[in-house]
């Protein structure tokens, strides 16, 4: 294995590296400032061939790329955005964001310290917060294969978990040291945390990562490792002994456990509804004071009866009584049996003659009113007397595949911003209407990964075309009249949260035609920013990131001696360069190019200026080498 990369070090002139966060098997992960972003901080991690020679290393890039463009498909705020690849010194790189947090394992470290873990509600928490970023991946065909402490991290900012760590980057290696047509002896993920089936013949599902998913969990409840549970002779896992949690949730977590695949969860969908069970209401729940019981619906086609049901034939409870000891020499008097309605047979005799009466006649209604209903009526002298009809019809509950839609209609006012909330189930649509002019601009975001938002014009027809089922949407609008903004759960998803924000923007003033004035009017001077450039120590060349517009040139000084050949290029951004002498004049052949390298005949600072047709963002590379004369 290559040895790290030192800290200070420049890749593709852009990515200065600050230290090594981690390493592996299979590479390492490097803490960088991306000089092309502002100095933003990102990770790279660096995938190490197992291999060596020139095959090694193209077949190596090829899946590189193949599995980098799996992880471009990831858009998930609870996983680092993946940024880019690249090849350096036969070293092949992947850019993601840094996640500034601490990972579940030094979590954990701490509270083992402090003689505790983590308790059930906070394993919860992680499960409902973590099981989406988990079905979002699998919605595209990913599986995480490395789920872990070490690779969840809780993000500082917003008290988030973070997924990080795919295990791509080892699925590489191991099908490259491995090829198809030898066993697979894969190590891809962590032993004791990867079921057996990816361990064992490489082929990992959904289930896999919930498997995964619960060893961290009782690992985190226990603050003991897996081996520690895990009896690999009977197959079984022993946790509960040194965890304290409900018996739901512990079934849940034994659930996941299984060692056969299909005895596991087979979705992340399947896992959630079992914690909203878990945390569901009750069956039978007691009717809140003021709100009237309602009896379900009958079904149509239906032969059930609609007669009130009557309790009948029940015996009433005893009455318990206290049996007293009787004082010493009484003698024993047995207690007369008390006499209750059931005990008297020409009573019971009487109810059921009742009963029988009632039943006849109700079946003699019921059938009587089936005949009418099938057989036309004939004309009869006498009227009989209509029978009672309901005061008014019952509503069906909709089955969970009707959709079932709802609207409200907001008034926003230019200039402020509104916020909507609620929860969806997986058949509800719930559309806000809100009314604006042509030329004001319509913003509108959803903070839940959970569903997505569709935005209609006056005509009911989507805006634009990525105005449908889409996070996020802002443009101007083309017309006046009502917009209808439709947010709904994402696919198979049993319910979800949502919390979207409407921001209204009011129509640019048309900006009034100058009138032309007499005499031409003189063009301001553009503003000129100096700055003196000093190269870090060892360094013949630095990287400036700024922005310049055509109102502001940014001007570098750079001492350079007579006889150094100074280089200066534009790696980022349409931009033209003047260089002038220390003097101030102009060097000959270096007004307004876009490249210039020379040997300078004098010493001195010497200026280069960054100007632009446009406000742009830019990277220039200065380099200086050579001896002096």
């Amino acid at each position: 294995m290559q040895p790290p990369i030192s800290a200070g070090t420049v890749l593709q002139n852009r990515y200065r590296l600050l230290s090594v966060l981690g390493q592996g098997g299979f590479g390492r992960t490097y803490l960088a400032e991306d000089q092309g972003r502002f100095n933003e901080r990102c990770a790279l991690k660096e995938f190490i061939p197992m291999q060596a020679g020139a095959y090694a290393l193209e077949k190596s890039k090829e899946l590189f790329q193949r599995e980098a463009a799996t992880l471009y498909q990831i858009q998930h705020p609870q996983i680092p955005q993946f940024r880019a690849t690249f090849e350096e010194n036969e070293r092949l790189f992947l850019v993601q964001d840094y996640v500034d947090g601490k990972t579940y394992r030094d979590l954990l470290n701490e509270r083992k310290l402090q003689g505790r873990a983590f308790s059930e509600p906070e394993v919860m928490q992680l499960f409902r917060q973590l099981l989406p970023v988990l079905g979002h991946i699998h919605s595209k065909g990913i599986i995480h294969r490395d789920i872990a402490p070490d690779n969840i991290i809780l993000r500082q900012n917003d008290n988030l978990p973070v997924l990080i760590d795919f295990g791509v980057v080892k699925e590489i290696a191991t099908r490259f040291q491995f090829p198809a047509t030898l066993p697979q002896q894969t190590t891809v993920g962590k032993l004791g945390y990867a079921p057996s089936e990816q361990m064992q013949t490489g082929r990992a599902y959904p289930s896999s990562d919930l498997y995964a998913l619960a060893v961290t969990a009782v690992v985190l409840l226990t603050g003991r490792e897996p081996q520690d549970m895990y009896d690999d002779v009977n197959l079984v896992w022993h946790w509960h002994q040194y965890a304290n949690v409900s018996p739901n949730f512990g079934n849940v977590l034994n659930k996941m456990l299984s060692y056969r695949p299909g005895d596991r969860f087979q979705s992340v969908n399947d896992v959630l509804q079992a914690l909203q069970l878990m945390t569901g209401p009750p069956v039978s729940q007691p009717v809140p004071p003021g709100k009237p019981q309602m009896a379900s619906p009958p079904v149509p086609g239906s032969n059930i009866s609609q007669m009130q049901t009557i309790a009948v034939g029940r015996r009433p409870e005893p009455t318990a009584h206290v049996a007293r000891s009787p004082r010493p020499g009484t003698p024993y008097v047995p207690q007369p049996k008390e006499q209750t309605l059931w005990d008297n047979p020409l009573a019971v005799i009487g109810i059921c003659l009742g009963l029988a009466v009632i039943t006849g006649i109700g079946s003699w209604a019921v059938v009587s009113a089936i005949l009418n209903s099938s057989q036309p009526q004939p004309t009869a002298s006498a009227t009989a007397s209509p029978s009672p009809t309901a005061s008014a019809t019952p509503t069906l509950t909709p089955s969970p595949t009707q959709t079932v839609a709802y609207e409200q209609r907001l008034d926003l006012v230019p200039g402020e911003s509104t916020t909507a909330e609620g929860n969806l189930r997986a058949n509800e649509t719930v559309t806000y209407i809100v009314t604006a002019k042509q030329g004001e601009q319509l913003t509108i975001g959803l903070e839940d990964e959970g569903v997505l938002l569709t935005v209609l014009g006056p005509d009911r027809k989507p805006v634009d075309d990525r105005a449908e089922r889409v996070p996020r949407w802002q443009g101007t609008l083309a017309a006046t009249g009502d917009y209808y903004v439709q947010i709904s759960p994402v696919r198979n998803l049993p319910d979800s949260d949502y919390r979207v924000t409407f921001g209204l923007e009011p129509a640019a003033e048309p900006s009034p035609t100058p009138t032309p004035s007499p005499s031409p009017t003189e063009t301001p001077s553009p503003q000129i920013e100096t700055q003196r450039l000093r190269f870090p120590e060892g360094e013949d060349s630095i990287l400036v990131s700024e922005r310049v517009a055509p109102n502001l040139i940014r001007r570098y000084l750079v001492n350079v001696s007579a006889g150094q050949v100074m280089e200066v290029e534009a790696v980022e951004g349409n931009v033209r360069f003047n260089i002038r002498y220390p003097n101030g004049d102009l060097v000959q052949d270096a007004g307004g190019v876009e490249y210039w390298q020379a040997q300078l005949p004098d010493s001195g600072d010497f200026q280069v200026d960054v100007v632009a047709d446009d406000a742009v963002d830019f990277t220039v590379r200065i380099k200086v080498t050579g001896n002096p004369f």
